[in-house]
C-alpha cells in the first residue's frame, strides 16, 4: 500500500470532497449534540457502526459526540474492526505510517503496534486493510472531535475473545487512550424483526454478555466479545445512546441493517 494508506471508500461511504465531508461530520455531530446530557461524563470506550453517513452517520456521531470533552486529553486511539473483504487469522495490523482521509492524514502509532507483534494472535497484513471500510469510516469523526490523534487500526478475523481482550488489555493505559470498535448489527432482516432482533443485541452488550450475541446479529461480534470481557473484569458499565436501523435513516423498510452506538465507561 506504500508508506500512506489510502482512502478506499470515499465517495462511497461518505464524501471525497474534504469541504462537504468536514460540513457533513459537523451537522451530523452537531444534531447528536442536541441529546446529549450536559452532566455526561466521556467514555474510555465505545462501540459505534461502520455504514455509508447517509444510513449509519447519525447514530455513530450520537457515540462520538461524547468524546467532545476528551480533546487534548486523548492521543492514541485502538481501533478494531472486523474483516470484510481478506479472511484474516488473529487480529492484523498495517504496515504503514498513516491513514489518508479527504480531511487529511492520522498518524499510526507504530510503537503500540510493535508491542502487540509479541502476541501470537497480532500479525502485520497490509492486504486485510486495502479495501476495509470498518476502520475507515471512522476516521473522519475522529479527526472533527479530537483532532490529531495516533491510531492503532486492527482488523479482527476469526479469533477467541479472549485474544482480543488481550490485545485491548495490552494497550489499555490512562485517559491518553481511548478504545473503538466498528460494528453494525443485524443484517437484511425487515423493519420489525430487525428491531426486536437489535433490542435483544442491545440488552446483551449492556449486560456484558457477549454469549448472547449470536453471529448473524452483529458483523463485528468478535471485537465487540473481546471488548465485552475487557469491561466486565475492569468493571465498565455500558449504557446504549443510539439504536437505530437504515429504514429509520436513508433507507427502505422490507431489508434494513441495525446500528447501535454504545459507550463504556
Amino acid at each position: 500500500m506504500g508508506d500512506v494508506r489510502p482512502a478506499a471508500v470515499a465517495g462511497l461511504f461518505y464524501p471525497d470532497d474534504p469541504t462537504i465531508l468536514a460540513h457533513m461530520v459537523k451537522c451530523l455531530l452537531a444534531e447528536a449534540a442536541a441529546k446529549v446530557a450536559t452532566d455526561a461524563s466521556p467514555p474510555k470506550a465505545i462501540i459505534a457502526p461502520h455504514a455509508g453517513y447517509v444510513y449509519s452517520g447519525p447514530i455513530a456521531a450520537s457515540a462520538y459526540v461524547r468524546l467532545s470533552p476528551l480533546k487534548g486529553v486523548v492521543r492514541r486511539v485502538i481501533l478494531l474492526g472486523p474483516a470484510h473483504r481478506v479472511p484474516v487469522l488473529g487480529l492484523a495490523a498495517p504496515s504503514v505510517s498513516a491513514f489518508a482521509t479527504p480531511i487529511g492524514p492520522l498518524e499510526l502509532d507504530r510503537d503500540a503496534i510493535e508491542r502487540l507483534l509479541s502476541f501470537p494472535q497480532v500479525s502485520i497484513a497490509d492486504e486485510p486493510h486495502r479495501l476495509e471500510h470498518s476502520i475507515e469510516v471512522h476516521l473522519p469523526f475522529l479527526i472533527a472531535v479530537l483532532g490529531g490523534v495516533r491510531i492503532v487500526p486492527l482488523v479482527v478475523g476469526e479469533a477467541r475473545s479472549e485474544a482480543v481482550d488481550e490485545v485491548i488489555e495490552a494497550l489499555w493505559d490512562g485517559p491518553e487512550t481511548l478504545i473503538v470498535v466498528s460494528s453494525d448489527l443485524s443484517h437484511y432482516l425487515d423493519y420489525e424483526t430487525a428491531r426486536k432482533t437489535d433490542r435483544a443485541t442491545s440488552t446483551a452488550i449492556e449486560a456484558l454478555d457477549a454469549d448472547a450475541i449470536g453471529w448473524d446479529q452483529a458483523c463485528g461480534r468478535i471485537p465487540i466479545a473481546g471488548l465485552l470481557q475487557t469491561a466486565r473484569r475492569r468493571g465498565l458499565k455500558a449504557r446504549m445512546v443510539d439504536l437505530r436501523n437504515s429504514g429509520d435513516t436513508a433507507g427502505p423498510r422490507r431489508e434494513v441493517v441495525g446500528y447501535g452506538a454504545y459507550l463504556f465507561d
